[in-house]
């Protein structure tokens, strides 16, 4: 069988082959890879999709680094994905090379989250880790970190977090398409009337931060709300069933995270990759407790310590100073049971970690045998 055809709207906007986009899942405050790398990015691009490179975490000049490393190794289109946070409580300035011990940081925070954290490590043994925070990263400095995408002329610039109505014009200048993510029609209709390119519909189901409304009750009426912008879905979609029922609702592509984090190509720890595929559809969790706002990962004890704890999360993103130091000190011991990384109910549907390209192959195969021969199988219309 020859090399199947996929195509929609999205296709000719981006320039690609497939309707399908990796999520932007980036390394985290502490500089550690997480999730969408250099290589998942040119993996998905050059199968035919288009790659998010996550880059949240990255220092402003690692960000430029990392977008012309993407350049030297496909000529394909791909996306930088920044996070754009309407509030952000300020970090202490850093002297030298723009990093501060997160010990030092520690102290800063209330006295009663100081106390929590240093009696899980006394209750349960851990190490001191010794570890340093990036002060100069792309969320503490986003307009940076958008200038960077522009003067590189990154062809999709994805606003994981926040309205990136501000910077369209200037995008649109450079030939830079603009992508926004909502999990509510409200926000929808904002971004939209502010003139971005795309539209990501998230559902609940989604890893990492999310809303309130799952994803068949979110894409259509997002669709609605932001007509004419053409609307992609996200939340639950993880091989070509998901896929395809996408497109039946109307949108031109679909948006994967957890299933591209669980690829050979995938830049979260092992252990994270195997408590995707042993998960089953009930074992994740929506917490505060890793960013202070509303994000979903794989259940572990560390969720059983913050509820029984009876500390309200602190404020982006001072509540990931206190998830980090007890995260990196699970990491360092070996505590898999308190380690759950960012992932979504649709872990419950990957058995296995596979290359990226294959996972893209496969769940175009699966949408166009759908589309083309089991759905007019399974459906009598006059």
């Amino acid at each position: 069988m020859g090399k199947r055809v996929l195509r929609t709207k999205l296709c000719d906007m981006l320039g690609i082959e497939y309707p399908i986009l990796s999520a932007g899942m980036g390394p985290n405050l502490l500089g550690e890879e997480t999730g969408a790398p250099v290589d998942l990015v040119v993996a998905v691009s050059e199968a035919g999709g288009l790659g998010v490179l996550g880059a949240s975490g990255y220092s402003i000049g690692e960000l430029r680094e990392a977008i012309r490393e993407i350049k030297s190794r496909t000529d394909k289109p791909f996306g930088v994905d920044i996070l754009l946070p309407k509030n952000i409580v300020d970090l202490p300035e850093a002297e030298g090379e723009g990093e501060i011990p997160l010990s030092q940081l520690l102290k800063t925070l209330p006295q009663a989250h100081q106390d929590w954290v240093s009696k899980v490590k006394q209750d349960l043994g851990l190490p001191d880790v010794e570890v340093t925070v990036k002060m100069d990263t792309t969320t503490m400095r986003p307009r940076e970190a958008i200038k960077v995408c522009l003067e590189e002329r990154v062809p999709l610039f994805c606003a994981g977090l926040g309205n990136p109505g501000f910077m369209v014009e200037e995008a649109h200048a450079v030939g830079t398409k603009v992508l926004a993510i909502t999990g509510n029609t409200k926000n929808a209709r904002r971004m939209a009337e502010a003139g971005i390119d795309l539209l990501v519909a998230q559902g609940h189901e989604a890893g990492g931060h999310t809303g309130r409304i799952g994803t068949m009750a979110l894409v259509p009426a997002c669709i609605d709300a932001a007509y004419p912008v053409p609307v992609l879905a996200a939340g639950g979609i993880g091989d070509g069933r998901g896929l395809a029922a996408a497109l039946a609702m109307g949108c031109v592509g679909v948006w994967v995270g957890t299933r591209f984090l669980a690829t050979v190509e995938g830049g979260a720890p092992e252990i994270i990759k195997r408590h995707i595929v042993e998960a089953t559809d009930e074992d994740t969790k929506v917490s505060t407790m890793f960013t202070g706002k509303t994000l979903r990962s794989i259940t572990s004890k560390f969720h059983t310590l913050w509820e029984e704890s009876g500390l309200e999360p602190l404020p982006f993103p001072l509540q990931v100073l206190v998830s980090s130091s007890l995260l990196a000190a699970f990491l360092r011991d070996n505590r898999d049971e308190y380690i759950g990384g960012f992932a979504g109910q649709v872990a419950g549907l990957i058995k296995d970690i596979k290359p990226a390209g294959q996972v893209l192959e496969e769940m175009v195969e699966e949408a166009a045998d759908i589309l083309t021969r089991r759905l007019p199988e399974n459906v009598l219309v006059e």
